[in-house]
């Protein structure tokens, strides 16, 4: 980082964990292998980037393959996505609407049942909540129910292709899928 340029999310997002714990500083990638790639933040207003991330990631360090850091104990690894989840959720609550907050806990508990369950839809379910955040649209938790309910993805696709552009939600979801395979 540049001295006086503004740090990234993903510097941020770093920085701030190795302040919180040693164990964090010891799995942070080295920086020249650190990727910086906002995924679902693009949707939503600039001021829940970090907040995004920051969930996102600890989503990744639980069931993918994280983008900046990269911890050798699995143990380490679901502590740290918690930590990150949890610092996620105060960052949004920051941010200044309370119900963003309800909005991600649903979203990582419908992502836990599906991942459980082996049904797909949790990057569509990514994107919906993404794109509505301050929104507070009741369709969310209607779409979300069908996925969860009936496996139905539809009502989700319905709903974010009506608040999102197609490009930018096809190139969220294809950098998502590659973060699993």
């Amino acid at each position: 980082m540049a001295v006086g340029s503004t740090p990234s999310v993903f510097e941020t997002i770093a920085r701030d964990a190795c302040v919180e714990s040693s164990l964090w500083e010891e799995a942070l990638r080295p920086a020249e292998e650190r990727e910086a790639d906002a995924i679902f933040s693009t949707l939503a207003a600039e001021h829940y980037a970090l907040a995004t991330e920051s969930i996102y990631e600890g989503y990744l360090l639980h069931y993918g393959r994280p983008r900046i850091f990269a911890p050798h104990d699995p143990d380490v690894a679901i502590l740290l996505g918690d930590y990150l989840y949890a610092h996620g959720l105060v960052r949004l609550a920051d941010a200044g609407i309370a119900s963003d907050v309800t909005e991600f806990a649903h979203l990582i508990s419908l992502c836990a049942q599906l991942r459980a369950g082996g049904t797909a839809g949790y990057g569509v379910a990514w994107v919906a909540t993404t794109a509505l955040l301050g929104a507070s649209d009741p369709r969310l938790e209607q779409a979300r129910a069908a996925l969860r309910l009936e496996r139905e993805t539809a009502p989700l696709v319905a709903l974010v292709s009506s608040v999102s552009e197609p490009d930018d939600v096809d190139r969220a979801l294809v950098r998502h899928e590659r973060r699993f395979t």
